[in-house]
């Protein structure tokens, strides 16, 4: 059996560049909450009726899935994490949890942070424990499940990912047809990460049990192997930005077959647009009406 990972790193120094757009009529947002929607990371917009944000219910999922050791990635903005989560650089204590914080700095010349890929990379710099031992990364914005992220932490590949059945996600099918395609074998290691495919194309990569499966961005690594491909990710011609898929499929080139997609079907709550927080919040109360950290 392998070690159960304990340390995860949380991706949270992201623009929020979606959920800065103007809201679609009709979406019935407060001022406050397009205030905060349009000045605050997403993961700290106010979800809950006592005032807390997305994050508190990310750390615990993330806490009872075992992790101990938590890496928030911020903004060089993001002094608003310290308010809520503890105000020292390193080990704060939040609800048992070990907590610290990696700044994302955005290089001169740019006034967008260099993406994902990059974003990790200065994680680990400035924590390089993290390359000496496994851990999983995750966006701020998603809720991952309890078994989600457990099915991540007890894996014995050297990396996984959760391969989410498309047709359980439930957004809008707009949306859903946006979101990368993933390509697995019949051992179930990813060998392919398909951005956009047509309608046409689409059959093609079904997975042997007959399902379309999607990443959400959730990874397990092995600090040590993933590292040189951080430091060395390309800048994605399009999208002028370092990209985790990009290091990931690098490193599979090198390193055939070590990247399981764990299959998992149920939905993924996200937090990209402003059109996404009334239902989220909506999501919460039913699912989460009170979050007992003691459990």
């Amino acid at each position: 059996m392998s070690k159960h990972t304990t340390s995860l790193v949380v991706l949270a120094g992201g623009a929020s560049s979606r959920m800065k757009k103007p809201p679609k009529e009709g979406k019935g947002l407060s001022e406050k909450e397009i205030e905060e929607a349009n000045q605050r990371s997403k993961s700290l917009i106010t979800v809950s009726n006592d005032g807390r944000p997305m994050m508190d219910y990310v750390l615990y999922n993330i806490k009872k899935a075992g992790f101990t050791n938590i890496y928030i990635v911020i903004g060089p903005k993001g002094d608003l994490f310290k308010n809520f989560y503890g105000d020292q650089g390193t080990d704060n204590n939040f609800h048992g949890m070990k907590l610290s914080f990696a700044v994302q700095h955005i290089p001169e010349g740019r006034v967008k942070p260099f993406g994902t890929a990059d974003a990790l990379y200065q994680a680990v710099e400035q924590f390089p424990e993290l390359n000496e031992t496994s851990y999983v990364v995750c966006n701020s914005d998603n809720l991952y499940s309890v078994e989600a992220l457990k099915l991540l932490a007890e894996s014995a590949s050297p990396h996984a990912f959760i391969a989410y059945d498309r047709d359980a996600l439930s957004f809008p099918s707009e949306r859903i047809s946006r979101f990368a395609l993933v390509e697995l074998d019949s051992n179930g290691a990813l060998t392919n990460i398909v951005e956009k495919p047509s309608e046409n194309e689409v059959e093609n990569y079904r997975d042997t049990s007959g399902k379309l499966r999607v990443s959400m961005n959730v990874f397990k690594f092995d600090g040590n192997m993933m590292y040189p491909y951080l430091k060395n990710c390309p800048v994605h011609p399009e999208r002028n930005e370092k990209e985790l898929p990009t290091a990931l499929m690098n490193m599979l080139d090198d390193n055939e077959g070590t990247m399981i997609g764990l299959p998992l079907s149920e939905h993924v709550p996200d937090l990209t647009s402003k059109e996404d927080i009334k239902e989220v919040k909506t999501y919460l109360e039913k699912y989460y009406p009170k979050l007992d950290w003691d459990l």
